[in-house]
């Protein structure tokens, strides 16, 4: 076993890391105040090759892992997760279509995607139906020798930005008289006809991560939008899923370090009774604790990417990443505010956005709820879902 990242590790971590806290941290306050998603940022992410990491060469891609990519989040996170959670959706996003989608798709989509020159977004949660995807609604039907799109998808990150692409959207397309629904996804351009992007979120974290509804009104599309095979969209959006479930995990593990960075640097300055903060004990309780959670989750997130990397499915290793990572990351947030006493509450403090960003984490791709079924499901339980 050996844990040490290798040169070309630990260079990309130190360059993204750089980037991070030099022109990413001085600007999260004011783009979370403002609610505003940074073209400028995100783009100059492409620009360092953040988003080619784990991408073929063919597109413009690095070649390199999903371990390399989630290094390179973690750091993108430790100064603004809402900014690092945009750039892991197109790239999950991204990934998704590269396995399943069509030359002709990849070549459409891809090279932008991966340049950081355009964001994408994976269009699955619905106004009545989030991790139950069996009971989404939104219909898919043939017609004219093209498909008739109708409904709508609500909470979806990266879909109305000013450099958005697509979304990969998952319909119904079985027969309304079906015993058993089905399923296709497909990959939907933005600013097509019929499709219409609603009002932005008014969020309580995330405010610079670009989220709204989408509607569909008669959206035509024809069977070069058809991602993998008809009626089989189900199974690879939940493939989707997976992916981006790894990167959420990694965009808390940046938080959660974030946390310890500033608790560690208030401990050390603050004084009270006579002394610093860091002399007390129960300070000094709050801080090893926010410790111990962030190198557990650190080798949970690193594992399930080196797995990856390897070619194992890792479900179980996966769901486990994500529900420990994203639920860890609230409590170091809730620590650190602790430990900043009244000045961690106000919006001047960088862990109450924190607090507010991670919150989220438990519940999008696939709830804290649903990753403990996942869980039991791997360890051999009857669970059914």
């Amino acid at each position: 076993m050996d844990f040490a990242l290798s040169d070309e590790q630990k260079k990309l971590q130190d360059t993204i890391g750089e980037f991070a806290r030099n022109e990413v941290a001085p600007r999260a306050a004011a783009l979370d105040r403002d609610a505003r998603f940074p073209v400028d940022l995100y783009q100059k992410l492409g620009e360092m090759g953040v988003m080619a990491i784990p991408f073929d060469p063919a597109w413009g891609g690095l070649g390199l892992g999903v371990l390399e990519a989630s290094l390179a989040l973690e750091e993108i996170a430790r100064a603004d997760q809402s900014l690092a959670v945009s750039a892991m959706v197109s790239m999950a996003t991204g990934l998704t279509l590269s396995r399943f989608g069509t030359q002709m798709q990849n070549a459409r989509y891809l090279p932008d995607i991966v340049a950081g020159r355009t964001a994408c977004a994976i269009a699955g949660t619905e106004p009545d139906a989030g991790s139950d995807t069996a009971g989404f609604k939104t219909t898919a039907r043939r017609a004219n020798e093209g498909w008739t799109m109708n409904g709508q998808k609500a909470f979806i990150t990266n879909s109305g930005t000013e450099i958005t692409s697509f979304a990969l959207v998952l319909a119904v397309t079985s027969p309304p008289a079906a015993e058993r629904k089905s399923f296709t996804l497909f990959a939907v351009p933005a600013r097509c006809k019929g499709f219409t992007v609603g009002e932005a979120y008014r969020k309580m974290g995330w405010r610079s991560s670009d989220t709204h509804p989408l509607f569909f009104d008669d959206c035509r599309l024809t069977d070069d939008d058809v991602v993998g095979e008809v009626d089989k969209g189900r199974i690879i959006l939940h493939r989707g899923y997976q992916q981006a479930r790894l990167f959420l995990a990694v965009c808390s593990l940046g938080l959660a370090q974030a946390s310890l960075d500033h608790a560690i640097a208030y401990a050390k300055e603050r004084k009270a009774f006579g002394a610093t903060l860091g002399r007390l004990q129960l300070i000094q309780d709050m801080v090893a604790r926010i410790s111990v959670m962030v190198d557990a989750a650190r080798l949970l997130v690193y594992k399930a990417a080196w797995l990856i990397d390897r070619g194992e499915t890792a479900l179980k290793e996966l769901a486990t990443a994500k529900y420990y990572a994203t639920e860890i990351g609230t409590q170091c947030a809730d620590l650190a505010i602790q430990v900043h006493g009244g000045f961690g509450y106000t919006d001047e403090c960088p862990v109450s956005r924190y607090y507010r960003d991670n919150r989220v984490c438990t519940i999008g791709d696939g709830s804290s709820q649903i990753q403990l079924l996942l869980i039991a499901r791997e360890l051999g339980l009857d669970v059914s879902f």
